[in-house]
């Protein structure tokens, strides 16, 4: 008995003493293991009486049990150890400075989004969305485009395959839909504006395929020309920062307003950049008109009740304007050098009060 005590205790020691799993392993092996001390006193039962086994058994199970107990916790200990070690040693420290400059910019497009949405809302208007792959109605009929017009022929439009009724869905040319789907779903007043994604066969200095526009829609019983007018000068004078701006309304024809206008804004060009709000030249920015009541009635509105106005404009192109940027195409090319060069800062939050481009 004394024997077993004192192996135990040689054992225990061990046990306790090993720094690291290899030793810890090398006492398993020593007294565990085929060859180890407890497995020979477990094979000497074999040699024993039988009442030597009934005395002996239960003892040596015993031992070899408390042996792989305090194997078990030291592990779990040198486990615990190493991975403090770990943790310790491989920390970061959150509170190191960040680099002083920042790395990333915000582009051109998705800050001019800001300010318009950011002026337009200012006066009244709320955002509105819709899907980028459309119906004919949607994207043409709705919209009193007819089937001869141009918009609608493959060199302009681009078209999906056909379904089993013959019917092709297409990607929208304007954002336009939006207002129809906002008039049926709504009732009036409605003020609105789509900004958004759209898609037209055309690629040039000038043209993408893939651009964005925003398109404001105003329906009620009341609204006339007027308030088309007094509203398109208001953004204007915000979105170029200026204190006055000459406007000039010019007749055009679009299939969803009547009567339709083409707007020109007073600049002058000087060292070959444009500047808004002085000079004596023109420059086209957008188009605009009352919406056709043709239009109000595919809408579910009733033309003899309802009326409004309409007008859309490409954010790129007015990108292009206020920030002197000279070719559309680069604004989807991806170069890291010019995004640094045109791009804003995180913190240039567009906002009237401040000016949108401070």
């Amino acid at each position: 008995m004394s024997d077993l005590q004192a192996l135990e205790t040689e054992i225990t020691a061990a046990i306790e003493a090993a720094g690291d799993m290899a030793a810890l392993e090398a006492v398993r092996v020593a007294s565990l293991g085929k060859k180890g001390s407890v497995s020979a006193l477990m094979k000497s039962l074999g040699g024993m009486s039988p009442d030597e086994r009934k005395e002996m058994g239960p003892k040596l199970n015993g031992l070899k049990q408390t042996i792989g107990e305090a194997i078990a916790a030291r592990t779990q200990g040198l486990r615990n150890a190493e991975l403090e070690a770990r943790l310790a040693e491989e920390k970061i420290d959150v509170t190191l400075p960040i680099r002083p400059e920042s790395q990333g910019t915000i582009h051109p497009v998705s800050q001019v989004w800001d300010e318009v949405v950011q002026i337009f809302a200012d006066l009244g208007f709320s955002v509105a969305e819709g899907p980028h792959i459309e119906t004919d109605f949607y994207n043409f009929e709705a919209l009193n485009i007819p089937p001869e017009h141009p918009a609608r022929q493959e060199h302009d439009t681009f078209y999906f395959n056909p379904r089993d009724d013959g019917s092709r869905m297409v990607l929208r040319t304007h954002t336009s839909p939006v207002q129809i789907r906002t008039m049926e779903t709504e009732e009036p007043p409605i003020r609105i504006i789509a900004p958004g994604r759209t898609y037209r066969c055309d690629s040039d200095q000038t043209h993408t395929p893939m651009f964005h526009q925003v398109e404001g829609l105003v329906i009620d019983e009341t609204t006339h020309l007027g308030h088309l007018k007094w509203c398109l000068e208001e953004f204007c004078k915000a979105f170029f920062e200026v204190d006055e701006v000459k406007m000039r309304f010019r007749a055009s024809h679009f299939p969803f307003t009547e009567p339709s206008m083409e707007i020109d804004i007073g600049c002058s060009w000087e060292g070959g950049q444009v500047k808004i709000g002085t000079g004596d030249d023109w420059l086209e920015i957008l188009g605009s008109g009352m919406v056709h009541p043709k239009v109000i009635s595919a809408s579910g509105l009733d033309p003899e009740k309802y009326q409004g106005f309409a007008f859309g404009m490409g954010i790129d192109r007015i990108a292009m304007l206020k920030y002197g940027i000279p070719d559309l195409r680069a604004f989807f090319e991806a170069d890291l050098r010019w995004l640094r060069h045109y791009g804003f800062s995180a913190f240039d939050v567009p906002e009237l009060a401040g000016g949108l481009s401070r």
